[in-house]
């Protein structure tokens, strides 16, 4: 389906794939399941390169499943075996691993719509998370169902589908504490409301997914009887550097035909800048150099970011092919957020790593050459 959404949900982004998995699934689906466990198994992982037949815009075809997920895949069947059961699914890690996402792809698989989402602030209320009132209404007729204006749980509870909860330990500890008897009774109570429409009694399929980045700056620490009512899942950074080229080379691909620009990116300028994250990143080269780790966090994330930028940078303001000089152009970016200290140790990786192999090597020759751009 096309669309001008600047960045459309996971059910309509991939609805062919989702539309080619329900024609296909020959197994049992759970209550309130739209797929069965081993099609959304699937949805994340991919098909492997099979095309499964199916109708689509009324004709006959075929559609091959994306692997969307890169990573453990073992993670992705646990997070959903979660799912099948009666406690929430937390997942946790540092930022840009993929929680989020791996939120989405679970929610728009196994109910059809992501769009039922909590975003944890500091400023979060219960009212966000149960529900509040259209108070003309109120005023005009008192408490009635009408009047009552249910929040993404309350209608995740009421149609039995998968609510999202973002960055759920930036909510104050008693606003998360609302999900302690919701997960525990699967039930609402609406004390304003009388007989049967004072309890929503969650419907089959109902669960909660909740992500959280423990180690980031303004958390609060969850309360030992929220956390049990959670299976939590730790999505750890990539470690493998093949597969995660090849996942900055699709996204940053899909984000330009997105974008509706002609960029070459040559394979050896994106695995320099996947070597240089991966370098800083656990501050040790392949070679077995050490180097000062930046405090800023360098996900897969925030390299996909970074080469979708740089060949942005290529292409309105050089040839339409991808270089090193561009990578450390937009680099700088990345790196410094607000600590000065990071710039002198990206300096220091570029004095010696980035000179020493530049050495009989012209793409981290030309990456050594642009360090003139690092400067704040």
């Amino acid at each position: 389906m096309k669309t001008n959404s600047l960045r459309p949900p996971a059910e309509m982004l991939h609805e062919a794939e989702l539309a080619a998995l329900t024609a296909n699934d020959r197994d049992s689906r759970p209550p309130g399941w739209k797929l069965s466990p081993k099609a959304v198994r699937t949805f994340l992982l991919g098909s492997n390169g099979d095309a499964l037949p199916h109708e689509w815009g009324g004709k006959k075809t075929k559609t091959v499943v994306m692997q969307k997920f890169y990573g453990d895949d073992a993670l992705v069947e646990r997070c959903i075996v979660t799912l099948l059961g009666n406690r929430g699914l937390l997942l946790v890690g540092e930022p840009g691993t993929a929680k989020s996402m791996i939120s989405e792809l679970l929610a728009a698989a196994v109910c059809g719509t992501s769009l039922l989402t909590i975003q944890g602030t500091a400023g979060t209320t219960d009212d966000h998370i149960r529900y509040s009132w259209n108070y003309a209404l109120l005023l005009a007729e008192g408490p009635s169902l009408r009047a009552l204006v249910p929040s993404p749980l309350y209608s995740a509870m009421r149609a039995g589908a998968l609510v999202r909860f973002e960055e759920i330990t930036r909510c104050q500890p008693e606003i998360q504490d609302t999900l302690v008897s919701l997960l525990s009774d699967k039930a609402m109570q609406v004390p304003e409301l009388s007989g049967a429409d004072g309890v929503l009694f969650a419907g089959k399929g109902f669960n909660v997914i909740a992500t959280a980045n423990l180690r980031d700056r303004g958390v609060h620490e969850m309360s030992s009887a929220l956390k049990r009512r959670f299976n939590f899942e730790t999505v750890a950074p990539l470690a493998d550097h093949a597969m995660e080229l090849r996942l900055v080379q699709e996204q940053t691909a899909a984000l330009l035909q997105d974008s509706a620009v002609r960029v070459e990116c040559p394979t050896d300028v994106l695995a320099l800048l996947v070597t240089t994250f991966n370098d800083l990143r656990h501050g040790r080269t392949a070679e077995g150099t050490v180097v000062d780790r930046p405090s800023t966090v360098l996900s897969t994330a925030e390299a996909v970011a970074v080469s979708h930028s740089a060949a942005l940078d290529a292409a309105y303001f050089g040839n339409a092919r991808l270089g090193a000089g561009h990578v450390a152009r937009q680099l700088l970016g990345t790196v410094l957020k607000d600590n000065p200290d990071d710039l002198k140790k990206l300096k220091h990786y570029f004095d010696v790593v980035v000179k020493a192999r530049g050495k009989g090597n012209r793409t981290w020759q030309e990456f050594y050459e642009a360090r003139k751009w690092l400067r704040a």
